[in-house]
């Protein structure tokens, strides 16, 4: 009778596992921001929350960089997705102000974690089907980066003005409840890796970016607010470019923006 054979040890080459090590540091930073949101050092947290969505944007580009895409990859980041952003920004904000409102502030945060889990299982299902490649150009729904980083506005602006208002707890509720939904939704919002940009603009948009890097640099809460306020002013302009493509490849004007909603 032949022994048994001994099964040979899968080898990967390192740079299959790099991508992955990208998202599992990007993952710790969410997390992390809830320690120290508990300590009440919530520029941490926010800087932390940050680093984590830059990670975010660079995990998947790398690993196409490095040919070493796969489905354990996906999921993965997909879970660091809901943790860091669906979690994450609003347990620091309960922390920060929601925790004032009792029971009604622990259900927005539950409402908040639901819409953006809602909102990820689309994009992930969404993945799989056929879709027109003019609907490439745009997220249904406000991605959950985009959405976590939305919804600590009214927290940074507290970090350089001492307004009321930022301080207006039922305020904060609604805003947070607004971003929730926006995720939820199915208002078109434009993804940014589509966009293509005109030869002649190209440095134009390079020195408003050096421009904007020196701000990030001397004020970056001011400049976290303009950006967040910013990207609010896009979503009008993605719903008028969608409806305008749909007529275009549809033959059809679809239903007013607000019917994107359901």
């Amino acid at each position: 009778m032949k022994p048994p054979r001994k099964r040979r040890l899968l080898v990967l080459p390192l740079s299959r596992l790099f991508p992955n090590m990208v998202t599992i540091g990007g993952l710790c930073c969410g997390l992390s921001a809830i320690r120290f949101a508990m300590e009440s050092r919530f520029e941490v947290a926010v800087t932390l929350l940050v680093a984590s969505a830059i990670i975010d944007g660079m995990d998947g580009r790398i690993a196409r960089l490095l040919n070493s895409t796969s489905m354990f990859g996906a999921q993965l980041d997909s879970l660091s997705d809901f943790l860091c952003f669906g979690v994450a920004p609003v347990i620091v904000m309960y922390l920060w102000k929601l925790h004032e409102l009792g029971s009604i502030g622990w259900a927005l945060v539950l409402f908040f974690v639901v819409c953006c889990a809602l909102r990820l299982a689309r994009f992930n299902t969404n993945l799989a089907q056929d879709i027109a490649p003019w609907q490439t150009k745009f997220f249904t729904g406000i991605p959950s980066p985009a959405g976590a980083m939305l919804s600590l506005m009214p927290l940074v602006f507290s970090f350089y003005a001492s307004a009321e208002i930022v301080n207006n707890t039922v305020l904060c509720a609604g805003w947070t409840t607004l971003i929730a939904v926006l995720m939820a939704s199915r208002i078109p919002t434009f993804a940014a890796k589509k966009i293509r940009v005109h030869h002649e603009w190209v440095l134009p948009i390079m020195l408003v970016c050096g421009v904007g890097m020196v701000f990030v640099l001397i004020e970056p809460w001011i400049m976290f607010t303009v950006c967040g306020f910013c990207y609010c002013a896009t979503i009008p302009m993605s719903i008028r470019r969608y409806r305008r493509l749909y007529a275009i490849h549809k033959g059809a004007i679809p239903g007013e923006p607000s019917s994107l909603l359901s």
